[in-house]
């Protein structure tokens, strides 16, 4: 593959793909490092700020899949790459059924809010997402039939779908803990 060859031979190259890279991925990576960081710090959270992150992740895991095989595969192609995305989210999901949530993590019932301790977890998970985006946008900008290489498709697919998995399995093991609480 070009780019990570690219980016060895001539370091210098980050700076061009960067300055060519439209400013609003600046600004959805500012807004996701805030997010991250967000998530370092113990904090509260209602029910549906909870979901938010891991369904924006799953979106942008989702569009990363249509825009980089989208365009060059037919439809019944692009189904099947999205259902082995789907495959690879619920194999994790599977894998990850027996476990609980982080320690510390707590339901209060009276304000319905998820307190979460601090963890780098969510800031990992999404810069994975992120940059396997952004690098995979630039590795297709550099080298387009790329797109048609089925190996390379499916590798990406399996990954956007497994970190899809990740997400919403730390997401499903907090949510956990409402089990058995009356709804107001």
């Amino acid at each position: 593959m070009l780019l990570p060859r690219l980016l060895i031979e001539h370091p210098s190259a980050i700076g061009d793909i960067v300055l060519r890279t439209p400013a609003w991925v600046g600004g959805l990576l500012v807004f996701l490092l805030l997010l991250g960081f967000s998530a370092v710090r113990t904090r509260r959270l209602p029910r549906t700020r909870l979901v938010l992150l891991p369904l924006a992740m799953t979106g942008l895991a989702l569009w990363g899949v249509v825009s980089a095989f989208g365009g060059t595969r037919s439809l019944p192609a692009l189904l099947a790459l999205l259902a082995l995305w789907l495959l690879c989210a619920a194999l994790v999901l599977l894998s990850q059924r027996g476990r609980s949530a982080p320690p510390g993590t707590r339901f209060d019932p009276a304000s319905r809010s998820f307190e979460l301790p601090g963890s780098w977890v969510p800031m990992a998970l999404i810069l994975a997402v992120f940059l396997m985006k952004y690098g995979i946008g630039v590795q297709l900008a550099l080298e387009p039939q790329l797109a048609q290489d089925l190996a390379f498709a499916l590798g990406v697919t399996a990954l956007y779908g497994a970190l899809s998995g990740l997400f919403a399995a730390r997401t499903l093991r907090v949510l956990r803990l409402t089990q058995g609480t009356p709804a107001h």
